[in-house]
């Protein structure tokens, strides 16, 4: 399968998961007149809620700029995340390699580039997020397999299932603005 092949295949799929984007447009503004958003965004950060101790943190910086928005794979930014119990833990720099939104759900993945995880370094990892004020999601595709072992697709996750601290999740989602072709 050819990149541009697949490209369509992710967008295509991206679509149908995210609800056909809820018939987003080019345009920034309502009128049409204003000027060009970007694509997509999720932005934020925010600790997960462990009543057990663990202190879990998602940062995320990703972007998909208006002239890529038909290419989610043409996404930028970086996410981070760590996880520490006492003197145990972790931490991964990760660069973004695709990101997808959908009202007020965002999906994204990249390539570990900076970690402290054993086996880690250089492979794929997703997140997904649900913006809901301040009752946050998050979910991430280590949540049943082995990162370091399991291949994760671009635009691949688990569905947002933790629960984000209180007063802690200040993520935004960007919904996405797919153009649609014309026939």
């Amino acid at each position: 399968m050819n990149r541009r092949t697949k490209i369509a295949a992710v967008a295509a799929a991206l679509l149908i998961t995210a609800g056909a984007a809820g018939g987003a447009t080019a345009s920034a503004s309502a009128d049409g007149k204003g000027p060009h958003r970007e694509a997509a965004a999720l932005t934020g950060t925010a600790k997960l809620y462990r009543p057990a101790g663990d202190d879990i943190t998602f940062s995320f910086d990703a972007h998909l700029a208006a002239k890529d928005r038909n290419n989610p794979l043409a996404a930028t930014g970086t996410f981070r995340y760590s996880h520490f119990k006492g003197d145990w833990g972790g931490t991964a720099e990760v660069k973004v390699d695709c990101l997808a939104t959908g009202g007020k759900a965002a999906t994204v993945t990249g390539v570990v580039t900076k970690t402290d995880v054993p086996g880690l370094l250089h492979k794929r990892v997703g997140v997904s997020v649900y913006d809901d004020g301040g009752h946050d999601r998050l979910g991430y595709s280590w949540m049943a397999s082995d990162p370091t072992k399991d291949e994760v697709p671009p635009c691949n996750s688990a569905a947002p299932f933790e629960r984000v601290k209180a007063g802690t999740g200040d993520f935004t989602v960007l919904p996405w603005q797919f153009t649609y072709p014309t026939e």
